[in-house]
């Protein structure tokens, strides 16, 4: 079984519209690779006259592939970072717009 382990990274913040914390971005960054080795049931295929093997994971549905060629992402780290905005009503106004 291949484990890629994924380190979260979210940025939240707040808004006028919706003054509860919500997600804005989110980042992932592969930490490691544990690599599941060879594989254990090849698949022969063929085209035409031609024949060949290859590791069940390229050919077969998750759930019939052998444990070797299986992939796992397991979230390791998960960070949430909160963006604040300081910014007031006039801040956000423009030319030609008046405060309400």
């Amino acid at each position: 079984m291949s484990i890629y382990r994924i380190g979260v990274h979210q940025t939240t913040h707040t808004c006028p519209g919706d003054p509860t914390p919500h997600i804005t971005a989110i980042h992932r960054q592969i930490l490691a690779v544990i690599d599941g080795g060879p594989c254990r049931a090849p698949v022969t295929i063929r085209c035409g006259t031609t024949t060949t093997t290859i590791a069940c994971g390229r050919h077969e549905p998750a759930h019939r592939q052998c444990s070797a060629c299986r992939s796992t992402v397991t979230e390791h780290t998960i960070t949430t970072r909160h963006h604040h905005d300081d910014h007031g009503p006039a801040e956000h106004e423009g030319p030609g717009r008046v405060a309400a």
